[in-house]
């Protein structure tokens, strides 16, 4: 079993000399090895609201990491992930080893979809804000009489665009998706994230945890082949509920960043919220200390 323990040296950046910086993205730094592979290596950053937070939760990125391995393995027989099956060791110098063991992936370099592929399995978040107000999650009609927190009858997708650094993400309908990446491509993405959706929250609810839902990427190799990537049902792209805890009409507790957010939202700065953008305020050393545990929670029930 993995050790799920959070590390308590921090990574905030990772500073590589023997390959070239392409992103730095919300939470992982990439950098290019050679034409065909990319290093990805996992920091310790936060994000919350779309803006990155000024303290970094100690050993979040190799948590992160060891999930998604975990998945990436369990869920190879649904649709191929973008892992080249290399050490990312022998990507980097020896003196930057320390840097990237346990937090880094050396994957294969892919076309991106220029989509999010989201998937629901109960109301919730801005999905429960705009069902109370329309009836509909992003744009799809439900049932009446739902509460926040009820399991939907059926899993539904929910495409979103992804938004470059500092924006955010916005929801589109799957006709707009078909717009953009094609209908048959569109149809595949759709059919292939609701089975990914499927087979993990099997798996975890048997562990005792709720995959609500959760964000899937997306891209293309040299030919053609539609290639699971970034990173995959970790708690930065889901939202976690512990079953023991969980009662349809309330917020449940969780394993992902929804403590963070809930935070933030509670927090006042001069006698206001805060207004969700850049900078964050501070965050306490419970709050991260806090969020790290639960992180390391996820981890330890569901690969077990």
């Amino acid at each position: 079993m993995p050790d799920a323990r959070p590390d308590p040296h921090a990574l905030l950046e990772s500073r590589l000399h023997s390959l070239p910086l392409l992103a730095r993205g919300k939470v992982r730094d990439n950098y290019a090895v050679g034409t065909d592979r990319l290093l990805m290596v996992a920091s310790d950053r936060i994000s919350a609201f779309d803006v990155v937070m000024g303290e970094a939760i100690p050993g979040k990125g190799r948590l992160l990491t060891r999930m998604a391995l975990f998945w990436f393995e369990r869920l190879a027989h649904v649709v191929p992930n973008h892992l080249s099956g290399d050490d990312p060791a022998g990507a980097v110098a020896a003196d930057e080893r320390a840097q990237i063991e346990g937090r880094s992936m050396l994957v294969r370099r892919l076309r991106p979809l220029p989509v999010e592929a989201v998937v629901r399995g109960y109301l919730a978040g801005s999905g429960w804000a705009e069902y109370q107000r329309d009836g509909t999650v992003c744009g799809q009609a439900l049932p009446a009489g739902l509460a926040n927190a009820s399991r939907l009858r059926e899993p539904i997708f929910t495409p979103a665009t992804k938004a470059e650094a500092g924006a955010h993400d916005e929801n589109i309908g799957f006709g707009q998706m078909q717009q953009l990446v094609g209908a048959d491509l569109a149809e595949r993405v759709r059919e292939i994230s609701l089975r990914l959706y499927r087979e993990a929250a099997a798996h975890a609810l048997q562990r005792g945890i709720i995959i609500a839902d959760t964000k899937f990427e997306f891209g293309l190799d040299d030919a053609g082949t539609l290639t699971l990537m970034d990173e995959v049902l970790t708690p930065d792209s889901s939202r976690f509920w512990p079953l023991d805890g969980y009662r349809e009409g309330i917020n449940p507790p969780s394993f992902d960043k929804q403590f963070l957010r809930d935070w933030l939202e509670a927090v006042r700065i001069d006698g206001r919220p805060w207004n969700k953008k850049a900078p964050a305020p501070p965050l306490p050393a419970d709050v991260v200390r806090e969020t790290g545990a639960r992180y390391a929670e996820a981890l330890r029930i569901l690969t077990a």
